[in-house]
């Protein structure tokens, strides 16, 4: 435990090697490690920074809540799906306008679900859907009306917008809202009491940034997606600590709180609960068919891409594992080996920070460094 702890301590007050040599470390963050013969959990800093109320500012814990972000694509809508397909209710070849009419015509009748969790359906990136969406489901109209931006299948363009759709695609083939059906196939049956859409299950919840600041600066610059709007076209704008409430612009302005793509909270308990259980697939066929975890977990035709995970690579001690599972832009992922019982959780508020953040992918791989070393000592043997 001690490497682990003073690990977190040093994500808190150095820069990764991997980082802008002008960024700044998290003002908190908390790592979960599960590996053959080691289960421990470290948190270090602040999950929120000094303020009249409490000037000393307020401690990260490992039992912290986080606004996940992009962790909400694999934690939710992948694993849903992972478990829809399993039973026969959702099919990875179906074209996605079979779960969801709107998105519909010329290129866009051809873009299956498969595509989609290979982020190869051609869609935009991002899209400021609040900016002109009168609620939920008129966002959601948006978002599967916007033309395409690329030719579908002709590359991976990593899509928030495409997420929202497989959102949608859950709920069709639940037959029920998204939060509702993450609940009844993930997170209810994990046992993962702390993890809900929109808001926090426990009082105690890290501060993710100091305001909207980030899509405002996306809006006006138009970097890095071209889109034909400016932080004056929206009204809405948080220029408080966000704390509580998605960071993500659209889930919070525009979805409730509730999307594939974001939204979802969780303490780093549930995380690793989550990863373990992943890791250990073949143990849970009360959950999923084996056979298509495995193909959920198999390299996709792009670098570093499965069906909803992102892939990266393990060290322990000689070895190079395949590592799944996904970064958030708050300064959260999760991770898991499949078939080696060796996951992981980290936890940040990066953004909280003033001045450049530490970008997630340093931290992440900061994280997965710890990990491998973990993992590694704790399958030696003990003289």
């Amino acid at each position: 435990m001690n490497a682990l702890t003073d690990a977190v301590a040093r994500l808190t007050t150095t820069v990764p090697p991997d980082a802008p040599p002008s960024a700044r470390p998290p003002a908190g963050a908390a790592l979960a490690v599960r590996a053959p013969g080691f289960d421990g959990a470290a948190a270090a800093g602040l999950r929120a920074l000094p303020s009249n109320e409490a000037p000393d500012g307020l401690p990260m814990n490992t039992d912290t809540h986080h606004d996940l972000a992009s962790v909400t694509k694999v934690a939710a809508t992948t694993t849903a799906l992972m478990r829809l397909v399993s039973t026969g209710d959702a099919g990875l070849d179906t074209p996605v306008r079979h779960y969801v009419p709107r998105f519909t015509g010329g290129a866009k009748d051809d873009v299956t679900v498969r595509d989609l969790l290979l982020h190869r359906g051609g869609l935009w990136e991002w899209w400021p859907l609040y900016v002109a969406a009168t609620g939920r489901d008129d966002a959601l109209r948006r978002a599967a009306e916007l033309p395409l931006r690329y030719a579908p299948r002709t590359g991976r363009h990593y899509s928030d917008l495409g997420f929202m759709l497989l959102g949608q695609v859950v709920e069709a083939a639940a037959g029920t809202d998204l939060s509702g059906a993450v609940a009844a196939l993930v997170t209810g049956p994990l046992g993962m009491t702390g993890t809900r859409y929109g808001h926090p299950a426990g009082a105690e919840v890290a501060t993710s940034s100091p305001g909207d600041g980030v899509e405002i600066t996306m809006l006006d610059t138009g970097t890095p997606h071209p889109v034909p709007h400016r932080s004056a076209d929206f009204r809405g704008w948080r220029r408080g600590p966000v704390t509580g409430r998605p960071n993500d612009g659209n889930a919070h302005h525009a979805l409730g709180g509730v999307s594939g793509h974001a939204g979802l909270f969780a303490p780093p308990a549930d995380l690793i609960t989550l990863a373990a259980a992943l890791a250990d697939h073949t143990r849970h066929e009360d959950l999923w068919d084996p056979r298509t975890a495995e193909e959920f977990f198999a390299p996709g035709p792009d670098a570093g891409q499965s069906l909803g995970f992102r892939r990266y690579e393990l060290r322990v001690g000689p070895e190079r594992l395949p590592l799944l599972g996904h970064p958030g832009f708050t300064g959260c992922a999760v991770g898991f080996v499949p078939g080696r019982g060796i996951a992981l959780a980290l936890a940040t508020n990066r953004l909280l920070t003033p001045g450049a953040p530490v970008p997630t992918d340093a931290l992440w791989a900061e994280a997965r460094a710890v990990a491998g070393r973990v993992a590694h000592d704790s399958a030696r043997p003990q003289r």
